[in-house]
């Protein structure tokens, strides 16, 4: 393309499945994920590897994942060394912050094509304590990466379930409106899910067990059959009076 005049163009877009915490996928690295849908968006643009000029991937709980886990899943996906890979953080906004870099990095000419997304593993995320000079007496606590990483506000130091209680009295947001947008939310995803809509934008990855290699081609995170009268029940969990479930 000439830079500055065609239009940026996404070809080709596939993911995994969405995995409950701990569940299906719980085992695999978070790189390897990433593999596995590099390998099929190539597959489905038909571009082959080398033909790659850049690997963009929003990242945020990269703990323990190793140097450059967006470039692990480069390679590992078969782009060649030569391609750099790195990876961006902008909390829940990464992956799309890493597609609009993308889209940028073309229309300045940087590049032609770029494999742009998000990974992210929950499940793998570890658990920290700063031993640099050791603990002389009493206990260690542990800070769960999960939570001081991504959904701690850095600034107030509170969850970011509170910022949505704190949302939710600003713009008046009542419990039972929330519930009506989650249940129709869950009520519809579940319709698309039976109904086969997700099967063309999933990647199965197999994944190694006592039993051998299981398929994980399924959304995990659906509620099938969620309800009004089953949701009003759950109690609010981050405020005692407050909103949230």
């Amino acid at each position: 393309m000439n830079a500055g005049s065609d239009p940026v163009v996404i070809v080709s877009a596939a993911r995994t499945v969405i995995g409950s915490f701990n569940g299906a996928l719980s085992t695999v690295p978070v790189q390897d994920l990433g593999s596995a849908v590099i390998k099929e968006v190539l597959k489905r643009a038909t571009v082959a590897p080398e033909e790659v000029s850049e690997v963009i991937l929003g990242h945020v709980l990269a703990a323990g994942c190793g140097q450059n886990p967006a470039r692990q899943a480069s390679m590992g996906a078969g782009i060649p060394y030569s391609v750099p890979a790195w990876s961006c953080q902008m909390v829940c906004g990464s992956g799309l912050k890493a597609v609009c870099l993308a889209a940028q990095s073309i229309r300045v000419g940087d590049s032609s094509i770029v494999v742009a997304g998000g990974m992210e593993s929950m499940s793998k995320a570890p658990h920290l304590a700063h031993l640099r000079t050791g603990v002389k007496m009493g206990e260690m606590p542990l800070a769960d990466s999960i939570l001081c990483d991504g959904l701690t506000d850095a600034f107030h130091n509170y969850h970011m379930g509170i910022t949505a209680e704190n949302v939710a009295k600003k713009w008046q947001v009542s419990r039972e409106d929330q519930d009506k947008v989650a249940v129709l939310s869950q009520n519809r995803t579940e319709n698309a899910q039976k109904a086969g809509h997700f099967d063309k934008e999933i990647v199965p990855v197999f994944v190694s067990s006592r039993k051998g290699l299981t398929e994980v081609k399924t959304d995990e995170f659906p509620r099938h059959g969620s309800n009004l009268e089953a949701m009003s029940k759950l109690k609010p969990y981050f405020v005692t009076d407050g909103t949230g479930t």
